[in-house]
């Protein structure tokens, strides 16, 4: 594999440097050694940090995508775990939705005041118990 200095792999993960060094004090990726002052990367980790970065946009914290690696740095990623984030994007996704379409119904509404509209309350009494829903409904889990 090809070695690659700490700025060219920033370059090409589309992170800055200080990211890479904070993500080595972590122990999520590892250089090589150093040329002068630089830090080398083996090129592999280049792929190392799209999983991190996949990792974080599913909304994984850092010490939770670490244990996502063996000791050797191999991938040993937890399906049950994927899964359960999947569901938990899921619900995400639908109070999303539902809250889309109130704010919509919301900026759309003929009432002579927001607070006079039936789904526009709706919404004030969903946020104000801590979820979205359409009105009368319980958030799901709760």
């Amino acid at each position: 594999m090809t070695e690659l200095d700490i700025a060219e792999v920033a370059q090409r993960a589309g992170v800055p440097a200080s990211t890479l060094r904070f993500y080595e004090e972590k122990g999520l990726i590892v250089s090589t050694g150093r040329r002068g002052l630089r830090r080398q990367y083996d090129s592999g980790v280049l792929e190392r940090l799209a999983l991190i970065a996949l990792g974080r946009r599913a909304g994984f914290s850092l010490d939770e995508i670490a244990h996502m690696f063996a000791p050797d740095g191999r991938p040993r990623i937890d399906r049950r775990m994927l899964a359960d984030r999947a569901d938990e994007l899921d619900r995400r996704v639908r109070e999303l939705v539902l809250l889309r379409d109130s704010l919509r119904h919301a900026a759309a509404c003929p009432a002579p005041s927001h607070l006079e509209c039936p789904t526009f309350r709706g919404l004030l009494d969903a946020a104000a118990s801590g979820g979205v829903t359409r009105p009368g409904r319980r958030p799901p889990g709760r």
